[in-house]
């Protein structure tokens, strides 16, 4: 009777064990699915500063450079802001890449049951989420494009407001309008993904 209960005991543990290693690879799984995103989303957290950055410094470029000065300026800005991406994607790729198990896993792991695990890798690899993928940016693009030429009209002067109420704060001369920022000009559309 004995030996039955430590062998129950035995087979329980190996059991359990099996199923824990079962859903790290499940979870694992759903990593290397998704890596493409996460990159991606490594690439925008990087992106998105030296874009913002770019931009200001596009704004003071017209507002404090002089005209015969402001390509060169203009160049070396773009040059910079480049090789800062250039440099700073890889590193947050594979920083991302590194984490992602431990944090990213973690949560999957601690939140989906096997049985879940399996249909969401079911569900990345199906044909149809494939297609949905390569539409998403289209449909992005053409849901940004009507909201900004709905919303932009009515976020314009609240923009060139702010704009001016930043300028007077800094002490800086107050720029045309004709170049003040838009919601419905380029710097309104989002990062590409």
């Amino acid at each position: 009777m004995r030996a039955l209960i430590v062998l129950a005991l035995v087979t329980g543990a190996t059991l359990a064990h099996a199923q824990s290693n079962s859903k790290k690879e499940l979870v694992a799984k759903v990593l290397q699915l998704q890596q493409a995103s996460i990159e991606g989303l490594a690439r925008n957290i990087v992106e998105r500063p030296a874009l913002q950055m770019m931009q200001a410094a596009g704004a003071t470029l017209q507002a404090q450079v002089p005209p015969a000065k402001r390509e060169a300026a203009a160049k070396s800005i773009d040059a910079d802001v480049r090789k800062f991406v250039d440099e700073g994607v890889p590193i947050l790729t594979e920083r991302a890449i590194k984490i992602a198990p431990a944090t990213y896993g973690a949560g999957l792991e601690e939140k989906f049951t096997e049985d879940e695990l399996r249909q969401l890798i079911a569900w990345l690899e199906s044909p149809v989420n494939k297609k949905f993928q390569q539409n998403v940016p289209e449909l992005q693009n053409a849901f940004t494009q009507k909201l900004i030429a709905e919303a932009g009209p009515l976020l314009d002067p609240k923009l060139l407001a702010l704009q001016r109420k930043l300028q007077a704060t800094l002490g800086v001369p107050a720029t045309p309008a004709a170049t003040a920022p838009k919601a419905s000009g380029p710097a309104a559309k989002p990062a590409a993904k």
